[in-house]
């Protein structure tokens, strides 16, 4: 298997003949509004897409959503939308997304009631693990979402955390079923009041710890209310010893993450 990192959120996994696109946020730099209003108020995305996201994207066969409703542009922004609608990607989600993504035109092939257990899944399998997307007040007026368990004939098992800070079912998920490869949200973005809505440095940290896998971060540099950076983490996971499991793509990087040896970026999953 091998990830792809776009920008923020979003990743292609490619196995075998499919390249799954995940959480498309596709517009342009400073195209979206700013996530913060007193503590700085850059537009987003703060970064432009990668010189290999245009190539990538063509090789696209499947689309998997976390979540995306109540604003959550950052995983599926218009751009995301129309491109989906244009080519008619099988948009794989939960029941709950499958009739506000339906209304916008999308092919929905939605998860069947009871998703938390493994369902079929390209040859493969593939079960949800809820999120916390924030606590009190700011977590009550979120969209928490899931994440994703995908376990594919001859790859690794990959776990996608979705946007979730670090919570016991978290925690008890992984200590079950020590996935392979796990994706996990790193920025720490907060609004201007509230904690973390994601993992942060601390968390991924903690995470570490009872994971025995390779962890690929992302949700890095890329939205204005995520401060850790890419440098930050890796110098703090260096110092407790973990760094040979972390993986900190930069956007447009390949990873072949059976190995956890990366790509030139420019190799692009197109030439894979």
């Amino acid at each position: 298997m091998k990830i792809q990192q776009i920008r923020n959120a979003t990743i292609i996994l490619e196995s075998g003949a499919y390249r799954i696109l995940v959480d498309p946020m596709l517009a342009n730099k400073g195209a979206l509004p700013s996530l913060r209003v007193f503590s700085g108020r850059q537009r987003n995305p703060t970064v432009e897409l990668p010189e290999s996201a245009s190539q990538a994207l063509e090789t696209v066969t499947h689309c998997l959503i976390t979540h995306c409703q109540k604003g959550h542009f950052d995983h599926l922004d218009r751009a995301g939308t129309r491109w989906l609608r244009e080519r008619q990607v099988p948009v794989i989600c939960t029941p709950n997304d499958a009739p506000y993504l339906a209304k916008r035109g999308l092919n929905v092939q939605s998860l069947p009631e009871g998703h938390e257990q493994p369902t079929p899944f390209l040859g493969g399998t593939i079960r949800t693990i809820r999120c916390l997307h924030g606590k009190g007040l700011v977590g009550r007026l979120m969209e928490h979402g899931v994440g994703y368990l995908i376990e594919l004939p001859g790859e690794p098992s990959l776990y996608l955390a979705g946007d979730t800070i670090l919570t016991s079912t978290v925690r008890d998920f992984v200590l079950q079923h020590q996935p392979q490869v796990s994706v996990v949200p790193a920025g720490g973005a907060r609004f201007d009041v509230g904690d973390d809505i994601i993992m942060g440095l601390d968390d991924v940290l903690e995470f570490m710890r009872f994971s025995e896998g390779t962890v690929v971060a992302n949700h890095l540099e890329a939205i204005n209310h995520c401060p850790v950076t890419r440098e930050e983490l890796a110098d703090a996971a260096a110092e407790i010893g973990v760094m040979h499991r972390l993986l900190i793509p930069a956007d447009g990087e390949v990873l072949a993450v059976a190995t956890g040896k990366p790509l030139p970026a420019s190799a692009g999953l197109a030439a894979l």
